[in-house]
């Protein structure tokens, strides 16, 4: 990819800012212009909750009234963990199925960076697309939460980098295997209990993706506590949460696309 300024200019090679920002274009592109899949996305998001919500208050009555702050907030954090984890497994599973993986791998970037901006480009979409699932919720329910964008922002994307983390290794067995469909649909309803696990109140679940960032979130939106407000330990677990699974994702990502370069099974299907 080479940037052309004008005649008689040497071509100067693009850089990371170009790619990110091509990709970006690109993930608008395919949400203004395939519009019904994207609202149909969110009918089916805000469905879901209706009957979670509707169903238990016929069969818990109040006792689902006076948790329903936390089940919103778990709600919100797991269409963006869906979001985040299926932006890259999904997606390279598409590219593997079209036959189109290989121009992936051709780019003078690298495969692992174009798959990372990508999965940037569709989180920042999954974020529009939640926070209206979530502005429709609040509706619903006439739940009043504390919203402070800048915490609830920081909290939740770092909470989901580490599932971003998750979906680069599963983009990466993918090109390996090919087919494992229904084991990356099985992780995501995983999600439930990683987002859960603050109440099981068991200390070393908080290292686990999504956990500790669960926790911090429910203070935020139901507590109100804001991000300078949370201790130092806090702050500094879930950004290394997030910075160890998605080096650790990353390693298994190249680690996964290269055997399948050794194999020769790079682009079989």
């Amino acid at each position: 990819m080479v940037r052309q300024h004008g005649t008689g200019e040497t071509p100067r090679p693009a850089g990371y800012y170009h790619l990110a920002r091509a990709v970006l274009y690109r993930e608008y592109l395919i949400f203004v212009r395939y519009p019904a899949n994207a609202i149909g996305g969110i009918i089916i998001s805000v469905f879901f909750f209706g009957v979670l919500f509707y169903g238990g208050q016929m069969v818990a009555g109040q006792a689902l009234t006076d948790s329903i702050e936390g089940i919103i907030v778990g709600y919100f954090l797991w269409t963006l963990s869906v979001g985040a984890y299926s932006a890259i497994s999904n997606d390279i599973a598409s590219e593997v199925q079209w036959g189109t993986l290989e121009r992936h791998v051709m780019t003078p970037f690298g495969f692992a960076p174009v798959a990372l901006l990508k999965g940037v480009a569709k989180i920042v979409r999954t974020f529009i697309t939640s926070t209206i699932i979530l502005a429709v919720m609040i509706g619903i329910t006439g739940t009043t939460l504390q919203l402070n964008l800048f915490t609830i922002a920081v909290v939740a994307t770092l909470s989901i980098v580490s599932v971003l983390g998750l979906g680069l290794a599963a983009g990466g067995v993918t090109v390996l295997y090919k087919q494992i469909g229904n084991w990356l649909n099985l992780l995501q309803f995983g999600f439930i209990v990683l987002i859960s696990a603050p109440a099981f109140d068991l200390g070393w679940m908080r290292f686990l993706p999504l956990a500790h960032g669960s926790a911090l979130l429910q203070r935020a939106m139901v507590d109100g506590v804001r991000l300078w407000e949370f201790t130092l330990t806090d702050v500094g677990l879930l950004i290394g949460i997030a910075a160890g699974y998605l080096a650790l994702g990353y390693v298994v990502f190249q680690y996964a696309t290269r055997r399948a370069r050794r194999l020769g099974v790079l682009g079989d299907y």
